[in-house]
């Protein structure tokens, strides 16, 4: 089924923010998205929408949301600094999402997501501003998470049954 959706106006786009920013906090990332949706539809290049729908995205990696849909954002986020740092964010969050995911190779997967997020930091931190120690705190808090759980580690050769042919 298809829809025609409604356009919102750009005077309540701040009230829009507030409303998503809100759902955010109640765990309904889903209700957020939509509201970004709305805003970037009028305002596409509107910064503040493209980095809160990001993260609105990888809010959801443990509903079905794909990392391909988080970081199909980052190039309208301005800045290189910006979308190396939220490119962290993305495989961070994802780390995240297969350690609560739990089960086979996950464990190895949410080492291998840590490692692309603190590369992704470790380049930000070179572009970083002034004062500004963002990327560190991030690299900083996927180490410790790697170092305090000894099952975080990448996948040994030896733990990878080859595949054979019958």
């Amino acid at each position: 089924m298809y829809f025609n959706l409604k356009s919102i106006s750009t005077d309540g786009v701040p009230k829009a923010l507030e409303k998503a920013e809100r759902y955010r906090l109640l765990n309904e990332p889903s209700l957020a998205e939509s509201i970004y949706m709305d805003i970037l539809t009028i305002l596409p290049s509107h910064q503040q929408a493209l980095v809160s729908l990001l993260l609105a995205r990888t809010d959801q990696f443990d509903r079905g949301v794909t990392l391909k849909s988080a970081q199909e954002v980052l190039p309208r986020i301005e800045g290189e600094y910006e979308r190396a740092y939220y490119a962290g964010i993305i495989w961070e969050r994802m780390g995240h999402a297969h350690l609560r995911q739990g089960g086979l190779g996950s464990s190895a997967n949410a080492y291998h997501a840590l490692r692309e997020a603190m590369e992704h930091y470790e380049r930000a931190e070179a572009l970083r501003p002034p004062a500004n120690d963002n990327a560190i705190l991030r690299w900083n808090a996927c180490a410790r998470v790697i170092m305090r759980n000894p099952e975080i580690r990448p996948q040994a050769d030896s733990e990878v049954e080859p595949i054979t042919s019958e």
